[in-house]
């Protein structure tokens, strides 16, 4: 298959934690920037994390700032986004995408999009 493929999506209590993967492969594999955005259902998709993939530093969202943080193993050409602390305001389909435009998690920049995976935050 080509593209992005991510996994590690569930149903967690409020503290709890869970950590997305993300594989990529073809063209995905090739984009300069990789990155998690979010969406709920009637809301934009909402920029989460993103980190380029020459090594260069990594950038979150403010309201994730501290909670989550976002890596990639190039050998394995996946990300991950490990998420601690959460909230049941983090609760949306996570969705994995690549892309080559400048940085700041803008989603129009990103061209190769996975299917999303939901994560459900109880209270």
């Amino acid at each position: 298959t080509q593209g992005l493929v991510e996994s590690g999506g569930g149903s967690v209590q409020a503290g709890g934690s869970l950590r997305l993967s993300c594989v990529a492969s073809g063209r995905a594999s090739r984009r300069a920037c990789m990155a998690w955005f979010r969406q709920t259902p009637g809301k934009e998709r909402e920029g989460v994390a993103e980190i380029p993939t020459d090594g260069g530093a990594s950038y979150h969202h403010h309201s994730v700032k501290g909670r989550f943080t976002i890596l990639r193993d190039g050998a394995k050409n996946t990300v991950y986004l490990q998420m601690n602390r959460l909230k049941p305001e983090d609760s949306a389909t996570y969705y994995c995408a690549a892309g080559d435009g400048p940085r700041g998690l803008m989603a129009q920049f990103y061209r190769d999009w996975g299917q999303g995976t939901q994560v459900t935050v109880s209270s």
